[in-house]
């Protein structure tokens, strides 16, 4: 019998399981009764080694894939964020709102070394309520005339402050994780802004199989899944002066927008130089 028959057989045969059709393969890839292999049965070993070569691929890619995922963490998805668009400013609300959650959940642990009080002048506060914050703390000036190192309350120009001394004071109050400075973390990351978003919101139980040491908490967006910072935006967690619901999420936008903005405070000025340069040209 000729490959090219065999084949047609094949293909007249009423629908089976697939074990079922692909056990008689073998013993029909053989050479026919004078001894030399048909065109029909190189064709038929051509397209099951091809079909084997691509199932492994896939395979192969699927396994790559998810050691990609656990190494690099899961891929934030993209977020409408309001100040994305040619023409669109910053949501000062949020801005002011995020700051807010800054001060009161994160700087206890994360310093912001490049933001000073005076920048949130006109984006947030006004003058006077932000001279006013400033003076809350303190600083360690001089030295004085005396040669010594005084402490003054805070103004304008001072940085915002420094929750440790130095890194090894942060990583022995953070089980040797060193929580990283935000003033330009949503640069620093890829996908910034959404993974920012995805990794303060993303916190659940791991999978099953997934065993994450004691001391870590299992987030999918963070490489390897275990990160050392717990949960820290729960529902009312702070309250908010202008009464908008301080839901996780929410929280979550405004405190994103905040260092968007503290990563970017120049963006607006230049989106309208974008915009009025083509009519000074003219």
């Amino acid at each position: 019998m000729s490959g090219g028959n065999i084949i047609r057989q094949l293909l007249r045969r009423s629908p089976l399981s697939q074990s079922s059709v692909l056990w008689p393969l073998p013993s029909l890839i053989l050479k026919d009764q004078d001894g030399y292999g048909s065109a029909g049965l190189q064709s038929l070993r051509a397209v099951l080694l091809l079909g084997a070569g691509v199932s492994g691929f896939l395979g192969f890619s699927t396994v790559a894939f998810a050691a990609d995922e656990a190494e690099h963490g899961l891929e934030a998805p993209n977020y409408p964020w309001p100040h994305k668009g040619i023409l669109s400013s910053y949501d000062h609300a949020s801005i002011r709102r995020g700051h807010q959650v800054y001060t009161q959940v994160c700087a206890s642990c994360h310093s912001m070394s490049l933001v000073s009080y005076r920048d949130l002048v006109g984006i947030a506060y006004t003058e006077e309520e932000v001279k006013a914050m400033a003076a809350e703390i303190e600083v360690v000036d001089g030295p004085n005339d005396e040669g010594e190192m005084f402490t003054r309350p805070g103004k304008l120009s001072d940085r915002f402050p420094q929750p440790y001394a130095n890194e090894q004071a942060a990583r022995f109050a953070n089980g040797g994780a060193y929580p990283p400075d935000l003033s330009l973390i949503t640069k620093a990351r890829h996908n910034g802004q959404n993974y920012v978003f995805s990794l303060l919101t993303g916190y659940r139980d791991p999978p099953a199989g997934v065993t994450i040491r004691e001391g870590l908490h299992y987030n999918p967006y963070f490489p390897g899944g275990a990160i050392a910072m717990p949960k820290m935006l729960n529902d009312d967690a702070v309250e908010y002066e202008d009464g908008t619901p301080a839901t996780e999420s929410q929280m979550g936008k405004d405190v994103v927008t905040f260092l968007a903005w503290a990563a970017e405070p120049e963006m607006e000025e230049r989106k309208l130089v974008l915009l009025f340069l083509p009519h000074c040209n003219a």
